[in-house]
């Protein structure tokens, strides 16, 4: 479950990235997206990477017109919708 994630765009063609918050702080985020195999890396920090597999054609067309990636690190609750926001940040964008 900890690597569960979403990504969703808004009308502006921005996207967005859902995952459940992790231990530590971000410090200088990039995602690495690779089109190809349609998977992705988000380096949060030295020590933590995740991996995102089956990234959906709409966002890394979308991701590609962009520099940055804004990312939500949510709680985990029982309940989905009583999660909440932990942390925001913006993650350059590497392709």
């Amino acid at each position: 479950m900890e690597d569960t994630f979403d990504f969703i765009i808004n009308d502006e063609d921005e996207v967005l990235l859902l995952i459940f918050a992790r231990e530590g702080d971000p410090k200088d985020p990039v995602i690495e997206i690779n089109p190809d195999t349609k998977t992705a890396i988000l380096h949060r920090n030295e020590e933590d990477n995740i991996m995102l597999y089956e990234v959906p054609d709409e966002v890394i067309d979308s991701i590609q017109d962009a520099d940055n990636l804004l990312v939500c690190e949510l709680s985990k609750e029982e309940k989905e919708e009583d999660s909440k926001i932990v942390r925001a940040y913006e993650a350059d964008i590497s392709l």
